[in-house]
């Protein structure tokens, strides 16, 4: 089995993946067509509305929450809110301050700049960052050694829009210098499904209430993953069901594809069995797990372990990862130290 192709290809993933390419007729372009995340865009279309009043650029916005929430949608809603330019690059894509120069100097008048996962920055380009965050206008060092000489080029005032899913890693210069600081929380199920029926409406695809919120409840809290999973369960539609996609159509689809009721996948429960079945749920140390399981051990922490420590599936302590009840209930395994019901449990396949 190729663990790395299992990671590139989870339907589960909140990462960015190749297939999410055509997902840009499905984001919402105002804030009126964006659902959730209520108390950010209350206090947002404030912050739109006085600096429009104020004829100003909208003070500096930082957006941090787990991938997949819809920061990316957020900022360009924010830039077509103002109608102002929308400019957008990531922190690894600006490797030398010159790259980030020139995109400063090529702005217009209240324009937004919009960079994905800032924390990525190089420590050259943020120093670039203070004072055309807070001045507007930046130093470039012409020549070296005593040839040396400063131009300061002033900027025409911008709005920085960042977003990261490590604002601790943030270096506290760069996070003080926001003046607007928006955290994206996990979507209920309900706001899930709302947004699996627009995007359905969008595809032409018809499907029910019950469908919509069959694909939201196994959809990890995340609109990257409901709607990547919508147009996988409609794949299975057009070709099984008659291109309709109901409750029975949405669970049958997503039980084909190895994403149980509450979202996790193959590679979840074979973490999971693997600590139960090996260490007899922990604790165990991170990187007994890696070997285990045949993957890199920040991956593990970064990419897996988050939504089952949100599920109360797992837990970390100071001696290592341990598996917690509820988990054990989920699987249908007997938990430990608790007496074993007299009905017996289901059966479960090992993915080990």
């Amino acid at each position: 089995m190729d663990m790395e192709t299992d990671f590139e290809n989870r339907m589960v993933s909140a990462e960015y993946l190749p297939e999410d390419d055509g997902d840009n007729p499905l984001r919402p372009r105002t804030l009126g067509e964006y659902i959730g995340q209520e108390k950010v865009k209350e206090n947002l279309s404030v912050f739109i509305d006085a600096a429009k009043m104020r004829h100003d650029a909208l003070d500096h916005v930082l957006l941090y929450g787990p991938p997949g929430l819809g920061k990316t949608t957020l900022a360009a809603i924010i830039a077509n809110e103002l109608g102002v330019n929308f400019h957008i690059t990531s922190g690894p894509a600006l490797e030398r301050p010159g790259d980030l120069a020139a995109m400063l100097t090529n702005m217009e008048e209240g324009d937004v700049l919009f960079i994905d996962e800032i924390h990525r920055l190089p420590r050259t380009v943020e120093e670039i960052l203070y004072p055309a965050m807070e001045d507007f206008a930046i130093d470039i060092i012409n020549g070296k050694g005593q040839g040396a000489s400063s131009i300061h080029l002033p900027l025409q005032r911008f709005t920085l829009i960042g977003a990261t899913t490590r604002a601790g890693q943030l270096s506290a210069p760069l996070r003080d210098r926001f003046g607007v600081l928006l955290r994206l929380e996990l979507y209920t199920p309900e706001e899930l499904a709302k947004i699996v029926s627009r995007s359905a409406h969008i595809l032409e695809v018809p499907c029910d209430e019950d469908g919509a919120l069959e694909i939201a409840s196994r959809s990890r809290g995340t609109p990257r993953i409901a709607n990547r999973m919508l147009k996988r369960v409609r794949d299975f539609a057009q070709v099984m069901h008659g291109g309709a996609i109901d409750a029975d159509t949405a669970r049958v689809a997503l039980n084909r594809m190895e994403v149980d009721e509450l979202g996790l996948d193959r590679i979840d429960r074979r973490m999971l069995e693997a600590m139960i079945r090996h260490y007899n749920g922990g604790p165990v140390g991170l990187d007994t797990v890696a070997a285990v399981i045949g993957e890199e051990a920040v991956t593990i922490e970064d990419v897996y372990e988050p939504y089952l420590m949100q599920m109360g599936f797992l837990s970390r302590t100071p001696r290592g990862r341990v598996v917690l009840p509820a988990a054990y209930e989920h699987l249908g395994l007997p938990v430990p130290g608790q007496p074993e019901k007299k009905e017996s449990y289901p059966e479960q396949t090992s993915f080990l």
